[in-house]
């Protein structure tokens, strides 16, 4: 027995729910010859009448009644199958949400992996969403993103998978009048005692990283300040609350005027990355982290 198409048990789904050719006919935008030629078609295709027509009217047989239940279940399944596909379809034509708490400038990445990635999805909308840095996953966590520029470490890593965009020394940023100003590199051991600038406990192992915790032997840092942006970091440096580490590419967003950086030996470099959540297999995404990633190797910038 060959296969059954779906329309014919959407015929014969019809004629079961109406018991009158005509009636599921008009329901179905057919006419009646050709709805009662296909279920005929269809009953020498199963080898049985799944009707009897007489006098009193249409009536379903036993194998009918038989069929009609799993006939549903069939067309239910189909309906839940073209939802899908269209939400699929909905998905390539949606917004994309990409979020950051810092600019990711670094030689004109953002528009370069925009500019790829719109040429191979030019019906989806790319916005930019920045996020407080007490967010250290810059909106992933609670799903307002898409995709994030982040900075490792994240908190619950296990959750996250990562493109690696730029891995660049840190710096240490501080007011220009202050002692160590004139030093070509200053290693860590005589920074630990300095008031730092902190991110928002929030921010969790990040706060820690910029602390440079790990480097401290178990030493506390001294918190001068905490700051949440470019712009409050600027002006706890320049009100001389504290000193603070931060990346080269970052440097250009602090050094306006009053603000120095050194290089910092004794810490190990930063890591600035496209992070995803590890579950979210949309094609979407999927296609804006392989816009970066090819930015990444054609640029040479990770």
């Amino acid at each position: 027995m060959t296969d059954v198409h779906g329309r014919d048990l959407r015929y014969f789904v019809a004629v079961a729910d109406e018991l009158h050719f005509t009636r599921a006919a008009e329901r179905l935008f057919v006419s009646q010859p050709a709805l009662s030629k296909q279920i005929r078609a269809l009953e020498r295709q199963l080898g049985t009448p799944l009707f009897t027509r007489d006098r009193p009217g249409v009536r379903l047989t036993p194998a009918g009644e038989a069929l009609l239940p799993h006939a549903r279940r069939v067309l239910a399944a189909w309906d839940d199958a073209q939802a899908e596909v269209e939400r699929a379809k909905a998905a390539t034509r949606a917004t994309l949400v990409v979020g950051m708490s810092t600019s990711p400038g670094r030689g004109g990445l953002l528009p370069a992996v925009r500019s790829r990635f719109t040429s191979a999805h030019p019906e989806v909308t790319v916005r930019l969403r920045q996020v407080s840095w007490d967010d250290a996953t810059a909106g992933l966590a609670d799903g307002s993103t898409d995709v994030s520029y982040v900075w490792l470490p994240l908190p619950d890593e296990e959750r996250y998978a990562w493109t690696v965009v730029a891995e660049e020394p840190r710096l240490v940023a501080l007011p220009e009048d202050h002692r160590l100003a004139e030093r070509a590199t200053i290693p860590f051991t005589d920074l630990v005692d300095e008031p730092f600038l902190a991110l928002p406990r929030s921010a969790g192992r990040l706060r820690d990283y910029w602390l440079a915790t790990d480097a401290r032997e178990g030493r506390p840092a001294r918190i001068g300040a905490e700051v949440a942006s470019t712009e409050e970091t600027y002006e706890a440096l320049v009100a001389g609350l504290g000193v603070v580490l931060l990346a080269v590419g970052n440097a250009p967003l602090i050094t306006l005027g009053g603000v120095t950086t050194r290089p910092v030996s004794g810490i190990a470099p930063s890591r600035f990355v496209l992070a995803r959540r590890r579950d979210d297999r949309r094609p979407l995404v999927a296609g804006y982290v392989r816009a970066c990633g090819e930015v990444v190797r054609d640029t040479g910038t990770g």
